[in-house]
């Protein structure tokens, strides 16, 4: 089933989260999907900037919308951080339900401007927009700066843009596999008073399952994770090629990683997405 509405707003008013997993290729994809299947979720399958080096954004179009048209639940195909024009425009031709453009390191008055043109052209083929205002440190390259994003940016972002989805930085860091990082709230309650909008946390594989508790209960709408499935393949694909150092089959060695990826992306879809007891 593919996405047609706009699931991460309606979401965001029902104390619920939609997830966003980047993936790699079609088992992650199919481990995801089915666990959403079982979870009755909507979900995202996101393409980061390592994804589209591998593979076209053409061809990962192709690839999930198949996928998608065959789920029992909603699942968008979602780019995600884009900082070039023409890779968003390929990708909203090409049939991706959703797109990031990042302009987080503009200046903030270039940054609304080039949202807006990109939101303008994503609306008229029915795709989404989602932009980003702070920064949120790759923790894999060494950067460290967290510039949290600004309120009265938020509240310029929603007046002078037809954006669908705003990311935030309130204390989030990508790809963390070892640690954890603690949500600024006070923050994040200060962008809400100043902006309506959806909002998106990126980075959290990192962040405190107590956190995303409380995440549920504010406009978040959207949470992106990566790294946590990542690790889960790796760690069980080393076990497996230990435990069967004579297997060559790549079929029979993603058995019981990509097994354990779905049960992952389960764990998750769940607590982003059951009500409260």
């Amino acid at each position: 089933m593919k996405w047609e509405q706009n699931y991460v707003a309606q979401a965001a008013q029902q104390k619920r989260i939609i997830p966003g997993f980047n993936i790699f290729g079609y088992e992650d994809a199919q481990a995801v999907i089915r666990a959403a299947e079982r979870a009755v979720c909507p979900v995202l399958l996101m393409i980061n900037r390592d994804a589209r080096t591998a593979m076209a954004v053409e061809h990962w179009s192709a690839l999930l919308n198949a996928l998608a048209e065959s789920s029992s639940v909603p699942v968008g195909i979602h780019l995600d951080h884009c900082t070039e024009t023409d890779t968003l425009i390929r990708a909203i031709d090409s049939g991706f339900t959703s797109v990031m453009f990042d302009g987080s390191h503009l200046p903030i008055t270039e940054n609304l401007k080039i949202t807006q043109a990109i939101a303008q052209y994503a609306h008229k083929k029915n795709v989404f927009l989602e932009a980003e205002l702070g920064t949120v440190p790759y923790s894999d390259i060494g950067e460290t700066e967290i510039n949290l994003t600004d309120p009265e940016e938020a509240r310029e972002m929603q007046e002078q843009t037809q954006v669908d989805w705003l990311a935030v930085s309130v204390g989030n860091i990508h790809r963390l596999a070892t640690r954890k990082v603690s949500i600024q709230f006070p923050v994040l309650q200060q962008i809400e008073h100043k902006c309506q909008l959806p909002l998106v946390i990126h980075g959290a594989s990192g962040i405190r399952d107590g956190d995303i508790s409380q995440l549920k209960q504010t406009r978040v709408g959207k949470m992106n994770f990566g790294t946590v499935l990542r690790k889960t393949f790796a760690d069980h694909l080393r076990s497996e090629m230990k435990a069967q150092p004579d297997e060559f089959d790549r079929l029979r060695l993603f058995s019981q990683p990509i097994a354990q990826v779905e049960e992952q992306a389960l764990h998750i879809i769940k607590m982003l997405w059951q009500e409260e007891n």
